[in-house]
């Protein structure tokens, strides 16, 4: 079964914390991904994994953050962003509030990579002050899972609303993917990109980076099988501890 916080009485738990107290948190963001997927998609990804996850390990699974660090989509209607180093104080205050009724082992489970950097500082940063384990994921073994996988190039390394996204988001929910409106964008990278202030938001046209026209449910179902296989290996040499 899946533990999901919000759904479990105090009671529960707390019971849940003393036979197991591994907690997962799915962080994401709310932007555009091109024309046919939701501005959630990060954070239903997030949130499908974690899921899966909880099921195979009995950990917790807490309410997700829905907003990131979004800077490059930030004139884009829907798209909300955070200075990094909110979402980074944020983060940190997390791990506090866990490691009051004890939470020994946390997992940032991120959907949306523009949050590494916040996610990598607030781990180091909690580590002075806190007992609690913390690690922060994105997509373990993404490059391998994404070579055997997927069929189309990404865009110099980065991807956005692409075949790799597609397909989860059509295994996760697929009611909310109108394939329809999908399509292949490989923009002309700019001369400076990566070293001065050019903005993804005004690179592409559609919002989209790769190529989504390619997508398909069960590589989705493979790839989220291939990503809870690998965090369950990792939560597990953790904390060495069944559910």
């Amino acid at each position: 079964m899946m533990y999901r916080v919000q759904d479990m009485t105090r009671l529960q738990v707390a019971e849940r914390i003393r036979q197991y107290p591994v907690a997962i948190v799915p962080i994401g963001s709310t932007e555009q991904h091109g024309p046919h997927l939701p501005l959630g998609t990060d954070v239903f990804l997030a949130e499908k994994l974690a899921g899966l996850v909880s099921e195979e390990t009995g950990a917790l699974v807490f309410p997700s953050l829905n907003f990131g660090y979004s800077w490059g989509w930030r004139d884009i209607p829907g798209t909300v962003s955070l200075q990094r180093e909110h979402f980074q104080i944020v983060l940190t205050d997390i791990v506090k509030s866990m490691e009051r009724y004890g939470i020994q082992l946390l997992i940032f489970l991120n959907g949306h990579e523009a949050n590494g950097s916040s996610m990598k500082y607030a781990i180091r940063e909690v580590s002075d002050d806190t007992s609690v384990k913390v690690l922060g994921m994105f997509y373990p073994g993404l490059s391998e899972v994404y070579e055997k996988y997927m069929e189309s190039p990404t865009w110099g390394g980065m991807f956005h609303a692409c075949e790799f996204e597609t397909s989860l988001m059509l295994s996760a929910d697929e009611s909310k993917v109108d394939m329809q409106l999908a399509c292949r964008e490989y923009p002309p990278r700019p001369d400076f990109y990566g070293m001065d202030d050019s903005s993804i938001g005004e690179i592409s046209k559609s919002g989209v980076y790769g190529d989504p026209t390619l997508a398909t449910k069960e590589k989705g179902d493979r790839m989220f099988a291939e990503f809870t296989r690998r965090i369950v290996e990792i939560i597990h040499k953790a904390y060495p501890c069944g559910k």
